[in-house]
């Protein structure tokens, strides 16, 4: 049975530790030890029985760990991610129950698939790549590692993110377009062609803030 160490104390921290406890309530084989944290009073005005057992960067894995990481922010992630694997970490992946998870999906190591996202079918999720709450991925669709993207974005056929592309809420792609690697788009906007790597994009059509006057 593995003991889930949740990588992150803040918002999404707290959120996937509810998504932990639905998947052990569905049957997943685990036990809830702690989250780690670099702040140890991340949770302080919150009432919660978990409890930050370490910092990340004293955090030393114990045989049994197995960690999630609950880090938005696709740098940090990343950054947190490689530190604690240099270390011997093992990580889960959390596929919650209520996703629908189609044909030929492949979900690499450490991602997160939170509540109602739908991964229809022939789809790439890349490692620690994160999908938030009632997000869409239509047929063919490429999420890169590392990516964030958050909740109820709309990904249609044949579109491809980036590794460590950032998505705000509410996102949408039309089939076959394309976010690059570390770009950034902002919330509500529509992707029509290419975001290009390390760009920040947002509006209706998304236009990269270097060309907004």
């Amino acid at each position: 049975m593995a003991n889930i160490v949740i990588v992150g104390a803040g918002g999404f921290g707290r959120e996937v530790l509810g998504y932990v406890k639905d998947c052990i309530s569905a049957g997943a084989q685990w036990t809830i030890k702690g989250f780690l944290d670099d702040n140890p009073n991340s949770l302080q005005g919150y009432n919660y029985d978990t409890k930050i057992i370490s910092s990340i960067q004293t955090y030393t894995p114990s045989p049994n760990d197995a960690l999630i990481c609950a880090i938005g922010n696709p740098k940090i992630k990343k950054e947190k991610v490689e530190m604690l694997l240099a270390r011997g970490a093992k990580f889960e992946t959390l596929i919650h129950p209520t996703a629908y998870i189609g044909s030929n999906v492949a979900i690499q190591e450490g991602a997160i698939i939170c509540p109602r996202v739908s991964l229809t079918c022939d789809i790439s999720v890349g490692r620690f790549a994160m999908l938030n709450v009632a997000t869409g991925c239509g047929h063919d669709s490429q999420i890169g590692d590392f990516a964030t993207i958050s909740g109820f974005c709309d990904i249609t056929g044949f579109c491809k993110v980036g590794e460590g592309a950032f998505l705000a809420s509410h996102v949408s792609m039309i089939p076959s377009s394309e976010i690059g690697k570390w770009a950034k788009v902002g919330i509500g906007s529509t992707v029509i062609l290419k975001i290009k790597d390390n760009e920040s994009a947002f509006g209706n059509p998304a236009v990269p803030l270097r060309l907004r006057k």
